[in-house]
């Protein structure tokens, strides 16, 4: 499932999915945002988008 699927669900149906709140997912989001910022960019690029590469870390 990608994250433009998931992010329709209820917060229970969410959290029964991936283990955490909404809230919790977005602010987790944010510091990975303001983490690729600074990071340097080397190799190739990732085919995922942050939100599904946090999804699936989670689903995991």
């Amino acid at each position: 499932m990608t994250y433009e699927q998931v992010k329709s669900l209820k917060p229970e149906d969410f959290k029964r999915l991936c283990g955490v709140r909404p809230e919790t997912f977005n602010q987790m989001l944010e510091v990975m945002r303001s983490l690729k910022q600074t990071k340097q960019k080397t190799g190739r690029p990732g085919k995922l988008c942050l939100e599904d590469q946090l999804l699936m870390t989670l689903e995991y």
